[in-house]
């Protein structure tokens, strides 16, 4: 049962979360005593792409049709479906990233391939069945799914199986698949990235705020000890609501869903669409003045206390840490 990888690019340069990826991926190959090929799309130099021999890979296929440079969905999808049949892949692996699961549906319809997307294990196979767990009910649960199908999709959550060395000799192999005209019917003509900023879905720390914060003007603090810790910074749905923070930074049901190793939670009650997106995080802290706020009953360790007073006394214990 070979193994196929899509590894994700931006500007030339693979995430954290690939390196995951192709972990998790390596070990599904050692599972069934197979290799692991990678497929990368996009300008990406031979430096970069042998980087995934450290973490299992023995062969990458290279695409870097002009057509390509930039993510279009559609036309992605029908270049990983030629990848897994040229390699006779019979799993295929993505990140659950932005762009994972819009792709990750794609190259099921064309391969006829059972799907799993927000997969946290590894497969189990048991009594000749393909069991994979995933989280369900946006966060809140989680599903054993058994994959019937011949090709099977997983779409792994990040941060979820954690990166693993297992250094390969890997060969970079050019790969030139058809493009076809109705793949590129849409196509991307601008992308805006924020620069200087840790990736929320990256991040495996991030530090979040409410409106116990009580205005814009008191993010200073927050963004004082996000950056003590290296973590990224992210508010609940009322404060992207009010512009006190950028919606970028809103995570939650309808926001941007996350699963940290540690989630810091400021001034924040904790409804149950907010759960939604929080959930998967490792370790949850909370700090909060009512002592009935909801968000207690899920955290693995809270502050009764109000965040002016609880803040500055971390950010003061950290710099001391630290110096």
């Amino acid at each position: 049962m070979s193994v196929l990888v899509y590894v994700e690019q931006v500007d030339g340069k693979f995430k954290k979360s690939v390196y995951e990826a192709v972990s998790y991926a390596k070990a599904i190959a050692d599972q069934q005593n197979s290799n692991l090929t990678a497929i990368s799309i996009g300008n990406v130099a031979d430096a970069e792409l042998k980087n995934l021999g450290t973490y299992g890979a023995s062969k990458v296929l290279s695409v870097t049709n002009n057509q390509l440079k930039d993510f279009v969905n559609q036309a992605y999808a029908s270049v990983i479906a030629e990848a897994a049949k040229k390699e006779g892949a019979e799993v295929i692996v993505l990140s659950n990233s932005f762009s994972g699961k819009g792709l990750a549906p794609r190259v099921a319809v064309k391969l006829e391939a059972g799907l799993v997307d927000g997969a946290v294990e590894l497969p189990k196979l048991e009594g000749g069945k393909f069991l994979v767990k995933k989280t369900a009910f946006s966060g809140k649960a989680f599903a054993i799914t058994e994959l019937t199908s011949a090709t099977k999709i997983i779409a792994l959550n990040p941060n979820a199986f954690g990166s693993k060395e297992s250094v390969t000799a890997v060969i970079i192999e050019t790969f030139s698949p058809t493009v076809k005209s109705t793949d590129l019917s849409a196509l991307v003509k601008e992308i805006i990235r924020a620069t200087n900023k840790i990736s929320l879905p990256d991040a495996e720390l991030v530090v979040s705020a409410g409106r116990g914060l009580k205005g814009p003007e008191n993010w200073g603090m927050i963004e004082e000890l996000a950056a003590l810790l290296g973590a990224a910074t992210a508010c609940s749905k009322p404060v992207s609501d009010a512009n006190w923070r950028p919606h970028s930074e809103h995570v939650g049901q309808t926001g941007i869903a996350i699963s940290p190793n540690l989630y810091i939670a400021i001034g924040i009650s904790g409804a149950i669409q907010h759960l939604a997106g929080v959930s998967s995080s490792k370790v949850i802290v909370v700090i909060n003045k009512d002592p009935e706020a909801p968000f207690f009953k899920v955290a693995d360790y809270g502050i009764v206390g109000d965040a002016f007073e609880v803040v500055p006394k971390l950010i003061e214990a950290l710099k001391a840490h630290k110096g």
